[in-house]
């Protein structure tokens, strides 16, 4: 049994579910002793009214202790409980009604923020003196008293309280637990948005600036060459086109990179800027890696034509990696590249390692991942 707190409305987790069992198993039990405790002790009308108050407190401190809400009513409930106990050995004289008191200080007690130690030293040390008054009115029945009074109620009371300190930890840990998964919920949705922002990024950002860089030459040829003018018009229609089509379909989680389509495109971009080109392929790419290098090749093909003044770019495949290498860096230290950075993140996130080195005027951007997600794929 444990203390297990409310959730939302539609949200039934594991502490949801543990409070269904704990008031399923255990309230039914308690209805039956605290029924028992009343007729077992009860000998006139009156002496049922107390007994019965006691087992109400106790029932009502038991389902709030199930929800999560014992702090709430403790104070009135320990008050009930508290006042019945010395009550019954008074006047009733029946020793069954320390149950109330034993289960709900055994209840609160760990519940509280602190001093908890010296509360369950007290409670334990109130329900032997409570017991212990019943020397005033049986003096001479000395065994009896001890026993039925004071030393059944009081192991009753350290033992409950026993099992109810490791009890709470028990549950403690079960709500660190669930606190964690929640915690894991939203970085994945975290992780995710960033994941879609810098998709956006690559998609929109590599489109605008090659627009700019095809409308540039459109308006140098169109005095010179209106036709040649005019395909690079149609071209960017064509890519604004396709930018439309790439949004829509990362919207709907349906864009894949293609890594041949990337590279074809990376060298028309490269020529058109007047860049000269040079693919060397070492191996065939692994399917599995293909859609990440594109990925790679798109955000590094964009930076060069942002940022570098590059007149040659080497772009080397391999199996599991590619590298691009251009001569356009300038001899400053190393800019800070935004969309290399959050690449960086998604590579490292699967297993990989993006290089970024600026040295002798070239700039080379590399990333290689590792040969297990071959396995993976095949799997």
């Amino acid at each position: 049994m444990s203390p297990v707190p409310e959730e939302p409305d539609g949200i039934e987790p594991a502490q949801g579910q543990l409070r269904k069992i704990n008031i399923t198993m255990f309230l039914p039990l308690f209805v039956v002793a605290g029924a028992a405790v009343v007729v077992i002790d009860a000998r006139e009308w009156w002496h049922a009214i107390i007994l019965s108050a006691a087992v109400v407190a106790t029932l009502v401190a038991f389902i709030r202790w199930a929800s999560g809400g014992l702090l709430r009513v403790a104070v009135p409930c320990l008050l009930v409980v508290a006042a019945v106990w010395p009550a019954s050995v008074l006047l009733i004289g029946g020793s069954a009604a320390f149950f109330g008191i034993s289960y709900v200080g055994s209840a609160v007690i760990p519940q509280l923020p602190r001093h908890r130690g010296a509360a369950a030293a007290a409670l334990v040390v109130f329900v032997a003196g409570a017991g212990a008054l019943r020397f005033l009115v049986e003096p001479g029945d000395v065994a009896g008293v001890l026993f039925q009074f004071i030393l059944v109620p009081t192991g009753v009371t350290a033992v409950t309280l026993g099992l109810m300190f490791p009890n709470k930890r028990f549950y403690d840990v079960v709500e660190e637990l669930e606190e964690a998964r929640e915690r894991e919920a939203e970085l994945a949705v975290i992780r995710e948005r960033v994941r879609f922002a810098s998709d956006l990024h690559d998609i929109q950002g590599h489109t605008l600036h090659v627009v700019k860089l095809k409308t540039a030459l459109a308006q140098k040829l169109v005095d010179t060459d209106a036709e040649k003018a005019k395909e690079e018009l149609r071209e960017i229609h064509a890519l604004v086109a396709d930018t439309i089509t790439q949004t829509k379909e990362l919207a709907y989680a349906q864009r894949r990179l293609n890594l041949s389509a990337e590279l074809e495109n990376a060298r028309n971009l490269f020529e058109a800027a007047g860049i000269h080109v040079r693919i060397n392929r070492e191996a065939d790419v692994a399917a599995a890696a293909s859609e990440l290098l594109g990925q790679v090749l798109r955000e590094t093909t964009t930076n060069i034509l942002r940022h570098a003044q590059a007149t040659r770019v080497r772009i080397t495949l391999a199996e599991w990696s590619i590298s691009i290498v251009n001569d356009g860096a300038q001899h400053a230290p190393l800019p800070e590249l935004r969309g290399l950075a959050a690449l960086e993140q998604r590579v490292a996130a699967d297993g990989g390692e993006l290089t970024v080195q600026q040295s002798n005027g070239q700039f080379l951007t590399a990333a290689a991942i590792p040969h297990r997600f071959d396995a993976q794929e095949n799997r």
